[in-house]
Protein backbone atom coordinates (compact mmCIF):
# COMPACT_ATOMS: atom_id res chain seq x y z
CA UNK A 1 0.00 0.00 0.00
CA UNK A 2 1.01 3.61 -0.40
CA UNK A 3 0.03 6.85 1.30
CA UNK A 4 -1.92 9.31 -0.75
CA UNK A 5 0.21 12.44 -1.23
CA UNK A 6 -1.48 15.45 0.34
CA UNK A 7 -1.49 18.06 -2.40
CA UNK A 8 -2.23 21.69 -1.71
CA UNK A 9 -5.37 22.30 -3.79
CA UNK A 10 -4.07 25.79 -4.59
CA UNK A 11 -1.33 25.73 -7.19
CA UNK A 12 -0.31 29.37 -6.76
CA UNK A 13 -1.68 32.49 -5.07
CA UNK A 14 -1.07 36.03 -6.26
CA UNK A 15 -2.65 38.40 -3.78
CA UNK A 16 -6.39 37.64 -3.62
CA UNK A 17 -6.16 35.53 -6.77
CA UNK A 18 -5.69 31.78 -6.33
CA UNK A 19 -5.23 29.24 -9.10
CA UNK A 20 -6.43 25.78 -8.10
CA UNK A 21 -5.12 22.51 -9.50
CA UNK A 22 -8.67 21.48 -10.36
CA UNK A 23 -9.22 24.60 -12.47
CA UNK A 24 -5.88 23.99 -14.16
CA UNK A 25 -6.89 20.42 -15.03
CA UNK A 26 -9.99 21.79 -16.78
CA UNK A 27 -7.95 24.35 -18.70
CA UNK A 28 -5.37 21.77 -19.77
CA UNK A 29 -8.11 19.33 -20.84
CA UNK A 30 -9.97 21.94 -22.87
CA UNK A 31 -6.76 23.15 -24.49
CA UNK A 32 -5.79 19.61 -25.51
CA UNK A 33 -9.27 18.98 -26.94
CA UNK A 34 -8.95 22.22 -28.91
CA UNK A 35 -5.58 21.13 -30.29
CA UNK A 36 -6.83 17.62 -31.04
CA UNK A 37 -9.85 18.84 -33.00
CA UNK A 38 -7.74 21.15 -35.13
CA UNK A 39 -5.12 18.49 -35.79
CA UNK A 40 -7.69 15.85 -36.75
CA UNK A 41 -9.60 18.24 -39.00
CA UNK A 42 -6.44 19.12 -40.94
CA UNK A 43 -4.99 15.61 -41.04
CA UNK A 44 -8.21 14.09 -42.41
CA UNK A 45 -9.35 16.98 -44.56
CA UNK A 46 -12.53 17.57 -42.55
CA UNK A 47 -14.57 20.68 -43.26
CA UNK A 48 -13.85 22.47 -39.98
CA UNK A 49 -11.68 25.59 -39.89
CA UNK A 50 -9.85 27.11 -36.92
CA UNK A 51 -12.48 29.78 -36.28
CA UNK A 52 -15.31 27.24 -36.21
CA UNK A 53 -13.39 25.01 -33.79
CA UNK A 54 -12.59 28.00 -31.58
CA UNK A 55 -16.26 28.96 -31.38
CA UNK A 56 -17.18 25.33 -30.72
CA UNK A 57 -14.79 25.22 -27.75
CA UNK A 58 -16.36 28.38 -26.31
CA UNK A 59 -19.84 26.89 -26.54
CA UNK A 60 -18.57 23.64 -25.08
CA UNK A 61 -16.94 25.38 -22.09
CA UNK A 62 -20.20 27.09 -21.22
CA UNK A 63 -22.04 23.79 -21.53
CA UNK A 64 -19.57 21.96 -19.28
CA UNK A 65 -19.59 24.59 -16.53
CA UNK A 66 -23.33 25.32 -16.47
CA UNK A 67 -24.48 21.77 -17.16
CA UNK A 68 -21.94 20.23 -14.79
CA UNK A 69 -23.00 22.43 -11.89
CA UNK A 70 -26.73 22.17 -12.52
CA UNK A 71 -26.43 18.42 -12.99
CA UNK A 72 -24.57 18.02 -9.70
CA UNK A 73 -27.15 19.85 -7.59
CA UNK A 74 -30.03 18.08 -9.36
CA UNK A 75 -28.62 14.53 -9.44
CA UNK A 76 -26.57 14.53 -6.26
CA UNK A 77 -27.95 17.31 -4.06
CA UNK A 78 -31.63 17.70 -4.89
CA UNK A 79 -32.79 17.86 -1.27
CA UNK A 80 -30.22 20.53 -0.48
CA UNK A 81 -31.30 22.48 -3.57
CA UNK A 82 -34.93 22.44 -2.45
CA UNK A 83 -33.96 23.69 1.00
CA UNK A 84 -31.41 26.20 -0.28
CA UNK A 85 -31.92 27.16 -3.95
CA UNK A 86 -28.97 29.56 -3.83
CA UNK A 87 -26.62 26.58 -3.43
CA UNK A 88 -26.86 26.25 -7.20
CA UNK A 89 -24.70 29.36 -7.56
CA UNK A 90 -22.11 28.58 -4.88
CA UNK A 91 -19.71 26.93 -7.27
CA UNK A 92 -16.76 27.58 -4.95
CA UNK A 93 -18.17 24.93 -2.62
CA UNK A 94 -17.40 22.32 -5.26
CA UNK A 95 -19.55 19.81 -7.08
CA UNK A 96 -19.62 19.01 -10.80
CA UNK A 97 -21.41 16.16 -12.54
CA UNK A 98 -20.18 14.51 -15.72
CA UNK A 99 -23.70 13.59 -16.81
CA UNK A 100 -24.90 17.14 -16.23
CA UNK A 101 -21.88 18.49 -18.09
CA UNK A 102 -22.56 16.12 -20.97
CA UNK A 103 -26.15 17.32 -21.25
CA UNK A 104 -24.92 20.91 -21.11
CA UNK A 105 -22.42 20.28 -23.90
CA UNK A 106 -25.02 18.52 -26.04
CA UNK A 107 -27.37 21.48 -25.69
CA UNK A 108 -24.52 23.87 -26.48
CA UNK A 109 -23.59 21.83 -29.57
CA UNK A 110 -27.21 21.89 -30.70
CA UNK A 111 -27.23 25.69 -30.48
CA UNK A 112 -23.86 25.94 -32.20
CA UNK A 113 -24.91 23.56 -34.96
CA UNK A 114 -27.99 25.67 -35.67
CA UNK A 115 -25.90 28.81 -35.80
CA UNK A 116 -23.45 27.18 -38.20
CA UNK A 117 -26.11 25.48 -40.28
CA UNK A 118 -24.89 21.95 -39.50
CA UNK A 119 -26.78 19.00 -38.14
CA UNK A 120 -26.51 18.13 -34.46
CA UNK A 121 -24.81 14.79 -35.07
CA UNK A 122 -22.39 16.30 -37.56
CA UNK A 123 -21.07 18.30 -34.60
CA UNK A 124 -21.17 15.56 -31.96
CA UNK A 125 -19.60 12.95 -34.25
CA UNK A 126 -16.71 15.36 -34.81
CA UNK A 127 -16.03 16.19 -31.16
CA UNK A 128 -16.68 12.76 -29.60
CA UNK A 129 -13.22 11.21 -30.24
CA UNK A 130 -11.47 14.17 -28.55
CA UNK A 131 -13.68 14.51 -25.46
CA UNK A 132 -11.92 11.71 -23.48
CA UNK A 133 -8.80 13.88 -23.26
CA UNK A 134 -10.69 16.42 -21.15
CA UNK A 135 -12.34 13.68 -19.10
CA UNK A 136 -8.98 12.16 -18.22
CA UNK A 137 -7.57 15.53 -17.19
CA UNK A 138 -10.61 16.19 -15.02
CA UNK A 139 -10.15 12.88 -13.20
CA UNK A 140 -6.52 13.73 -12.52
CA UNK A 141 -7.83 16.94 -10.97
CA UNK A 142 -10.10 14.80 -8.78
CA UNK A 143 -7.07 12.80 -7.65
CA UNK A 144 -5.01 15.90 -6.80
CA UNK A 145 -7.95 17.24 -4.77
CA UNK A 146 -8.24 13.94 -2.88
CA UNK A 147 -11.77 13.48 -4.24
CA UNK A 148 -13.62 10.28 -5.14
CA UNK A 149 -11.84 7.89 -2.76
CA UNK A 150 -12.38 4.25 -3.56
CA UNK A 151 -13.87 1.43 -1.57
CA UNK A 152 -11.87 -0.32 1.12
CA UNK A 153 -9.49 -2.96 -0.21
CA UNK A 154 -6.33 -4.81 0.76
CA UNK A 155 -4.89 -4.86 -2.76
CA UNK A 156 -1.15 -4.08 -2.91
CA UNK A 157 -1.76 -0.82 -4.80
CA UNK A 158 -4.38 0.46 -2.34
CA UNK A 159 -3.99 4.07 -1.21
CA UNK A 160 -4.24 5.21 2.39
CA UNK A 161 -5.98 8.56 2.38
CA UNK A 162 -5.31 11.26 5.03
CA UNK A 163 -6.95 10.52 8.38
CA UNK A 164 -7.50 6.85 7.56
CA UNK A 165 -5.67 3.64 8.35
CA UNK A 166 -7.36 1.40 5.78
CA UNK A 167 -6.42 1.08 2.14
CA UNK A 168 -8.79 2.18 -0.60
CA UNK A 169 -8.91 1.80 -4.34
CA UNK A 170 -7.48 4.95 -6.00
CA UNK A 171 -10.68 5.13 -7.99
CA UNK A 172 -10.02 8.57 -9.43
CA UNK A 173 -6.93 7.13 -11.14
CA UNK A 174 -8.95 4.15 -12.37
CA UNK A 175 -11.45 6.54 -13.91
CA UNK A 176 -8.72 8.77 -15.36
CA UNK A 177 -7.31 5.73 -17.16
CA UNK A 178 -10.70 4.36 -18.25
CA UNK A 179 -12.35 7.62 -19.31
CA UNK A 180 -9.16 9.20 -20.61
CA UNK A 181 -6.89 6.55 -22.11
CA UNK A 182 -9.22 3.61 -22.87
CA UNK A 183 -12.16 5.68 -24.10
CA UNK A 184 -9.86 7.81 -26.25
CA UNK A 185 -8.31 4.71 -27.85
CA UNK A 186 -11.71 3.14 -28.57
CA UNK A 187 -13.15 6.25 -30.19
CA UNK A 188 -10.00 7.20 -32.06
CA UNK A 189 -9.73 3.75 -33.62
CA UNK A 190 -13.46 3.61 -34.36
CA UNK A 191 -13.46 6.99 -36.09
CA UNK A 192 -10.38 6.32 -38.23
CA UNK A 193 -12.60 4.73 -40.87
CA UNK A 194 -15.60 6.46 -42.46
CA UNK A 195 -18.68 5.76 -40.36
CA UNK A 196 -22.36 6.51 -40.90
CA UNK A 197 -23.63 9.64 -39.18
CA UNK A 198 -24.70 9.16 -35.55
CA UNK A 199 -22.56 6.04 -35.00
CA UNK A 200 -19.49 7.78 -33.55
CA UNK A 201 -21.73 9.56 -31.06
CA UNK A 202 -23.38 6.22 -30.32
CA UNK A 203 -20.01 4.55 -29.71
CA UNK A 204 -19.09 7.31 -27.25
CA UNK A 205 -22.28 6.70 -25.26
CA UNK A 206 -21.80 2.92 -25.22
CA UNK A 207 -18.10 2.95 -24.33
CA UNK A 208 -18.35 5.64 -21.67
CA UNK A 209 -21.45 4.08 -20.14
CA UNK A 210 -19.85 0.62 -19.87
CA UNK A 211 -16.58 2.00 -18.49
CA UNK A 212 -18.40 4.13 -15.91
CA UNK A 213 -20.59 1.21 -14.88
CA UNK A 214 -17.40 -0.79 -14.24
CA UNK A 215 -15.27 1.81 -12.44
CA UNK A 216 -18.12 2.78 -10.12
CA UNK A 217 -17.77 -0.62 -8.43
CA UNK A 218 -14.41 0.58 -7.07
CA UNK A 219 -15.56 4.05 -6.04
CA UNK A 220 -17.14 4.89 -2.69
CA UNK A 221 -20.80 5.84 -3.22
CA UNK A 222 -21.65 9.48 -2.60
CA UNK A 223 -22.28 9.83 1.12
CA UNK A 224 -25.51 11.80 0.69
CA UNK A 225 -27.00 9.15 -1.60
CA UNK A 226 -25.14 5.86 -1.08
CA UNK A 227 -26.75 3.18 -3.25
CA UNK A 228 -29.82 4.32 -5.17
CA UNK A 229 -31.06 0.95 -6.48
CA UNK A 230 -30.78 -2.76 -5.66
CA UNK A 231 -28.39 -2.06 -2.74
CA UNK A 232 -25.45 -1.92 -5.16
CA UNK A 233 -26.15 0.62 -7.91
CA UNK A 234 -24.78 4.14 -7.52
CA UNK A 235 -26.19 7.29 -9.07
CA UNK A 236 -23.32 7.30 -11.56
CA UNK A 237 -24.27 3.81 -12.72
CA UNK A 238 -27.96 4.63 -12.85
CA UNK A 239 -27.27 7.64 -15.08
CA UNK A 240 -24.90 5.62 -17.29
CA UNK A 241 -27.35 2.84 -18.13
CA UNK A 242 -29.50 5.01 -20.43
CA UNK A 243 -26.32 6.08 -22.21
CA UNK A 244 -25.56 2.49 -23.20
CA UNK A 245 -29.13 1.85 -24.37
CA UNK A 246 -29.28 5.10 -26.34
CA UNK A 247 -25.85 4.46 -27.84
CA UNK A 248 -26.91 1.02 -29.06
CA UNK A 249 -29.96 2.62 -30.64
CA UNK A 250 -27.77 5.19 -32.41
CA UNK A 251 -25.45 2.49 -33.75
CA UNK A 252 -28.38 0.42 -35.03
CA UNK A 253 -30.05 3.42 -36.63
CA UNK A 254 -26.84 4.66 -38.18
CA UNK A 255 -25.99 1.40 -39.91
CA UNK A 256 -29.56 0.62 -40.93
CA UNK A 257 -30.70 3.99 -42.17
CA UNK A 258 -27.87 6.40 -42.81
CA UNK A 259 -25.27 6.45 -45.59
CA UNK A 260 -21.55 6.40 -44.88
CA UNK A 261 -20.33 9.98 -45.16
CA UNK A 262 -16.76 11.23 -45.52
CA UNK A 263 -16.73 15.00 -45.21
CA UNK A 264 -13.74 16.83 -46.63
CA UNK A 265 -13.00 20.47 -47.14
CA UNK A 266 -14.03 20.26 -50.78
CA UNK A 267 -16.24 17.25 -51.32
CA UNK A 268 -18.79 15.08 -49.58
CA UNK A 269 -19.07 11.45 -50.57
CA UNK A 270 -21.99 9.25 -49.75
CA UNK A 271 -22.47 5.55 -50.09
CA UNK A 272 -26.06 4.43 -49.98
CA UNK A 273 -27.61 1.04 -50.08
CA UNK A 274 -29.32 0.33 -53.41
CA UNK A 275 -33.01 1.04 -53.21
CA UNK A 276 -35.46 -1.74 -53.87
CA UNK A 277 -37.86 -1.14 -56.79
CA UNK A 278 -41.23 0.08 -55.64
CA UNK A 279 -44.17 -2.25 -56.06
CA UNK A 280 -47.63 -1.18 -57.00
CA UNK A 281 -49.79 -0.70 -53.98
CA UNK A 282 -52.16 -3.59 -53.36
CA UNK A 283 -55.67 -2.81 -52.20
Amino acid sequence: MWHYPEFDPVLVSIGPLSIHWYALSYLVGISLVWWSLGRRAKARGLAWNDEQISDMIFYGMLGVILGGRIGYVVFYGWQNLVQDPLSLFRVWEGGMSFHGGMLGVLFAMYLYGRRLGRGFFAVTDFIAPSVPIALGCGRIGNFINGELPGRVTDMPWAAIYPGEVVGRHPSSLYQAFAEGVVLFAVLWLFSRRPRPPVTTSGMFLIAYGLLRLTTEFFRTPDSQLMFVAFDWMTMGQLLSLPMVVLGLGFIYYGYQQAPVVTTTATKTKTSKKPKKPKRDAQH
